[in-house]
């Protein structure tokens, strides 16, 4: 069995016409049928059904579909690895990244990755917070960082790769459960579930200096590990909980509802999503990830 035969019978598979197919392969049909037959003759088996009105799979050119596909594809991916080495993007780069909001352009980007750079191999680690990513990136045990910062050190270079703002979790029970919005005022006199006010921490950080712009001081009954256990206790009504809109997007907890603020947050405290890597960082490895990364940025923003 040669690549020939298995794009024509993949050709045929798909069309179930045999004229077409061979229009689709820019050959004459008679040559068509005889690959056709010659496929079939070494494999021992009919792959078509076919009459003067209908073309048919076979039960074993059904099963011959996806093998053929992914012999085509690893033929794809083998060329374009190759082509990358050229291009010196080979290695591995590796990825830190904070917080469940990533985990779906982290996918999205492992995906592209590998099938758009075949000889770059991702290594990939999550932490709850973005600081320690920051400290594992300048010190090196990373080459890209995803977080929320607000501070960004000089050796540093960051970028946004997705845009966010601030929503408030409150339980299905709650009295502004139904709002299209709300202001952070309307709930001063409201239990509040938090994140540990880490240094660098986004989340706390924002809800205190909102509260704080809004005249109140939070009162915060609980401190949560991570926002799993955070949105798992305002679903149990323990409190509201300060969070992102990317998080709500990957919620499906009946019980918990998300509301956004009226609230306006100044440019230079965002809760975008940033990329960041090392100045100094030569890597063709890491540009074609980061070009990837930026591009999915780029599509998203778009799609918006």
């Amino acid at each position: 069995m040669d690549i020939n035969e298995i794009r024509s019978f993949l050709a045929v598979a798909e069309e179930l016409h045999f004229g077409r197919a061979a229009e689709r392969l820019h050959v004459a049909q008679p040559p068509l049928s005889r690959t056709i037959k010659q496929l079939e003759r070494e494999l021992g088996t009919t792959l078509f059904d076919r009459n003067t009105r209908s073309v048919r799979l076979t039960s074993s050119g059904q099963a011959l579909v996806e093998p053929a596909k992914e012999v085509l594809d690893a033929l794809r991916r083998a060329r374009a690895a190759v082509a990358s080495a050229d291009d010196g993007e080979v290695g591995t780069v590796r990825i830190a990244f904070a917080g469940v909001s990533t985990h779906p352009l982290v996918a999205r980007l492992a995906r592209v990755v590998r099938s758009q750079r075949p000889g770059i191999v991702l290594e990939m680690s999550s932490q709850n917070f973005a600081q320690p990513v920051m400290r594992r990136l300048v010190a090196g045990e990373t080459d890209v960082a995803l977080g929320r910062w607000d501070v960004i050190p000089a050796e540093i270079q960051a970028k946004v790769v997705m845009r966010d703002s601030l929503v408030v979790a409150v339980p299905d029970t709650h009295a502004l459960a139904g709002a299209h919005r709300l202001s952070i005022s309307q709930l001063s006199s409201d239990a509040f579930v938090s994140l540990p006010p880490y240094e660098g921490s986004v989340l706390p950080d924002r809800l205190r200096r909102l509260a704080r712009a809004n005249g109140f001081v939070p009162d915060i009954v609980q401190i949560a590990p991570d926002t799993q256990t955070a949105l798992a206790l305002v679903s149990a009504q323990v409190g509201c909980h300060l969070t992102l809109a990317s998080v709500a997007g990957n919620v499906a907890d009946p019980h918990v509802m998300f509301i956004p603020l009226d609230e306006p947050v100044p440019e230079d405290n965002d809760v975008h999503l940033r990329a960041a890597w090392r100045r100094d960082d030569r890597s063709p490895a890491l540009r074609a990830v980061m070009h990837e990364l930026l591009t999915l940025n780029d599509e998203t923003a778009q799609a918006d």
